[in-house]
């Protein structure tokens, strides 16, 4: 008899994993006849086995030169093999477990505690139910109370308390114009003496008072605007949770007075105030279109001539209150009908300049009572972009090994200010506080696009289409677009500049529009297109005539009756 040996034995002995696994090595030995020969197998294995069983058996076979009459039983032989001490081993561990819990070295509440834990997190039967939080909970009873009776009653507290910031804001303003003037007239003073019995550091060092004084002004009126906001957001939402309970209570005989508010409660807004923004002569063009290869789909495009933010700022002169004018805002506040606005901002996350400064200017004019603040929204923006380029560069970092190229995105960061955004990127605000739309994309343009040359490829035109994807992904349906990615008229945009950039936006959004179909799977949208206020009453007829040789507006049919 002639015995051979394969693998050469290895004695069974323990060593710590990474972890408390504790890795042991046995022999596997597998014995069998071929002809006059007795062959023995002996293959040590590392318990616990990670590689599948399979494959183990498949290499065996493959680099001992085994005999397939064998294969079959080889394979059943392992797997009884390996079951068998990997439950010795399991029966082990829990020998040693129970002992530790008898012995006392593990505190048995300790251990109850992580099995319960263990069941919450893993077994949805012993789960807790998941608790709302507070603004869920607002946002389900103010979404109720604005479909019902008590809406009137809403609006026209919103609007009181508007008045009331609204006066707030002029008596900064006053105070401000009067502080400027003061100060404007002490300079001229000042000025005269120059050279005579004044220097140049005494003129510098009252401006730099001024301007001390100006700070000191207007961070007072910032924090007494701030602090008011407060109060009247922590009034409205408890009121509005104490009406809803009211409502549900049927014997509450008083709920009809509580709900209705008299004529004479309701302020209106001082018109000499000089803050009322007058309404200029809109121009607006509607049409119908329908999109699609195979399922068309129909949407509504208007053209109009208007500043941007004509859609966020309440009318104060109306006399009957913003009540009309907001109710539609406000019963599609939580809805899947959302509004919104594209807004041409600089690369810096801020709301000191510009567009920026006005559109903050109107956020804070009313107080948001079921979002942050302009402000507070501001800042979380800014911390994500940090949080985001820090990423980037650290896997830019990972990506380029070779010193020169690492050398080269280092120089790129030192000249780029981490905090800023790029052309094309946006962020995104939800405002509840504003006349007609519910979201703000602040999409971040260069000059680039005040240049004639600029192609579909542009980061602008790209950020558009990123903008009416999130449209599709989070049910807002009516966006505002600035149809020439301007907001302000200059020289260099003269008649052929205006019409080549609209046919541009005109064509990239007609095709934004048709992936839209296959994002949201078709579903009827308002875009609309405006063009600013400076703009002649002739270039916006002609964009007017362009817009239907573009997207294929509807026709309408005569029915005629045969006599």
């Amino acid at each position: 008899m002639h015995v051979l040996l394969l693998v050469h034995e290895t004695s069974s002995r323990m060593k710590p994993n990474k972890g408390n696994v504790c890795i042991r090595e046995r022999d596997y030995v597998y014995e069998f006849n071929a002809g006059n020969q007795h062959l023995v197998l002996t293959v040590p294995l590392k318990f616990p086995v990670q590689e599948n069983v399979s494959h183990l058996h498949g290499r065996l076979m493959l680099l001992h030169n085994l005999p397939c009459f064998i294969e079959n039983d080889l394979k059943q032989s392992l797997s009884k093999f390996i079951e068998e001490e990997t439950i010795k081993d399991y029966d082990r561990e829990a020998e040693m477990a129970l002992e530790a819990v008898k012995s006392g070295k593990v505190d048995i509440n300790q251990l109850a505690d992580a099995w319960s834990k263990a069941y919450k997190e893993t077994t949805l039967e012993y789960a807790k139910p998941e608790e709302t939080s507070w603004d869920e909970d607002f946002a389900d009873v103010y979404h109720d109370l604005i479909h019902s009776p008590a809406s009137e009653t809403l609006l026209n507290l919103e609007h009181n308390y508007f008045v009331s910031i609204s006066e707030l804001i002029s008596e900064r303003d006053v105070e401000l114009k009067k502080l400027r003037e003061r100060q404007g007239a002490e300079m001229d003073k000042v000025m005269q003496e120059l050279g005579k019995s004044l220097t140049d550091q005494d003129v510098n060092s009252l401006a730099a008072q001024h301007f001390e004084s100006q700070q000191d002004l207007e961070n007072k009126w910032t924090n007494e605007l701030k602090q008011s906001s407060a109060i009247q957001k922590q009034e409205y939402q408890e009121w509005v949770i104490k009406l809803h309970q009211d409502l549900k209570n049927p014997n509450n005989s008083s709920i009809s007075d509580e709900i209705k508010v008299q004529p004479s409660q309701l302020r209106e807004s001082v018109e000499g105030n000089g803050r009322i923004y007058e309404e200029q002569r809109l121009l607006e063009e509607s049409f119908t279109i329908h999109l699609g290869a195979q399922l068309k789909t129909m949407h509504n495009l208007r053209l109009l001539r208007a500043d941007m933010l004509d859609f966020c700022k309440h009318k104060r002169n109306h006399r009957s209150g913003v009540k009309l004018h907001r109710l539609q805002t406000a019963m599609s506040l939580y809805s899947t009908s959302l509004c919104g606005l594209v807004l041409l901002v600089d690369n810096r996350i801020s709301s000191y300049s510009g567009i920026k400064r006005d559109f903050a200017t109107v956020c804070q004019e009313c107080t948001d009572f079921h979002f942050p603040g302009i402000q507070e929204q501001l800042e979380i923006v800014q911390k994500v972009v940090l949080k985001a380029r820090a990423q980037r560069s650290s896997k830019s970092k990972r990506h380029h090994g070779n010193k020169e190229s690492g050398t080269e995105d280092k120089s790129k960061n030192i000249e780029r200010n981490q905090s800023n955004i790029l052309p094309g990127e946006f962020y995104i605000t939800r405002h509840s506080n504003l006349s007609e739309i519910h979201v703000a994309f602040h999409l971040c343009v260069d000059d680039n696009v005040r240049s004639g040359n600029i192609t579909a490829r542009d980061p602008a035109i790209m950020g558009l289409r990123n903008i009416l994807k999130v449209c599709c992904t989070h049910d807002i349906t009516t966006i505002s677009i600035p149809l020439l990615l301007v907001h302000d008229m200059s020289e260099e945009m003269t008649i052929p500049w205006c019409l080549k950039r609209a046919e541009l936006v005109f064509k990239c959004v007609k095709g934004f529009m048709m992936e839209m179909a296959s994002w949201d799977g078709g579903i009827s949208r308002t875009v609309q297109f405006l063009v600013p206020q400076t703009i002649s009453e002739e270039m916006f007829y002609q964009l007017s005539n362009m817009l239907p040789q573009i997207f294929r507006v509807s026709s309408t049919l005569t029915l005629t009756s045969k006599h």
